[in-house]
């Protein structure tokens, strides 16, 4: 045989070892995504979906509370990073929404509240629930950790970004935060910030909460996707713009039905799949 048939027969070999049944090319190989967010297990299951879907891709979820994702992926340690803010340099996709309601307790009779009083609220400005129509008692701030993404984007969009006030309890869990809502005395005193779909879970369980109306609109899955409800941030994946066909794999894996389903558990997806 000649060396030119020996070559041309290695290479239809190693073709078909990198394909499938139907020729089409397999994605393989190693993604690293990191995260420090609340995201963790909605990103462990995409992963080991797309690893099922994909049996020569493995990926490596990094997850740290005091890491830096972005900078990670700047450095090449990881090859994504889960994140809420677009960042400059790096390219992003968007693969769902995270509502941001406002969480007090049950027998709070405030009836609904605009952005900017939310602003005022969080920032120190108004202190007593009677100034929003609700009961004559004073507000306490249960704030989220400054690594949380949540934090980020409601300072953000309220405009009180280093505003909250030093005096603030900062609470890290969703569950723990809901306790401290429902156990605070006075009982109709407290108030925080946690993610829509984990408070609509909580209201729907019968715990003794509930989810203020902002600039009278609901903070359901339907307003946060069309935009009525405005406290809302992305769920982006963020990487190099030079991106390879694994991490743009992941990113379409994600936006598919059966990724938005995935997301749709914790998070809101883009679209009902």
């Amino acid at each position: 045989m000649t060396p030119s048939r020996t070559l041309a027969g290695l290479f239809f070999l190693l073709t078909m070892l990198a394909t499938g049944p139907g020729g089409a090319a397999e994605i393989g190989g190693s993604l690293v995504i990191a995260g420090n967010g609340p995201e963790q297990a909605m990103v462990e299951t995409l992963a080991h979906a797309f690893e099922k879907a994909h049996p020569r891709a493995y990926v490596d979820v990094l997850w740290d509370d005091q890491s830096n994702p972005l900078e990670m992926v700047k450095t090449g340690q990881a090859h994504m990073a889960v994140t809420g803010l677009v960042h400059s340099g790096l390219a992003s996709a968007q693969i769902g929404w995270d509502g941001i309601g406002i969480l007090v307790h049950l027998s709070n009779f405030t009836k609904d509240i605009t952005q900017q009083q939310a602003a005022d609220i969080f920032s120190g400005k108004i202190r007593e629930w009677s100034q929003l129509g609700g009961p004559d008692t004073t507000i306490l701030l249960i704030d989220r950790p400054r690594n949380h993404h949540i934090r980020d984007a409601f300072t953000s969009q309220l405009g009180i970004t280093e505003q909250v006030p030093d005096t603030a309890k900062t609470i890290g869990p969703d569950d723990q935060a809901v306790r401290t809502v429902v156990g605070t005395i006075p009982p109709l005193s407290a108030v925080t910030y946690i993610s829509l779909n984990t408070g609509l879970s909580v209201v729907a369980s019968g715990v003794a909460v509930r989810l203020l109306p902002v600039d009278k609109i609901e903070p359901e899955i339907p307003t946060v996707q069309d935009g009525r409800y405005r406290l809302r941030r992305p769920i982006l994946l963020v990487s190099k713009p030079e991106a390879g066909a694994l991490i743009k794999a992941f990113e379409q894996f994600a936006l598919s039905a059966q990724g938005q389903s995935i997301i749709g558990d914790t998070y809101i997806p883009l679209r009902n799949p």
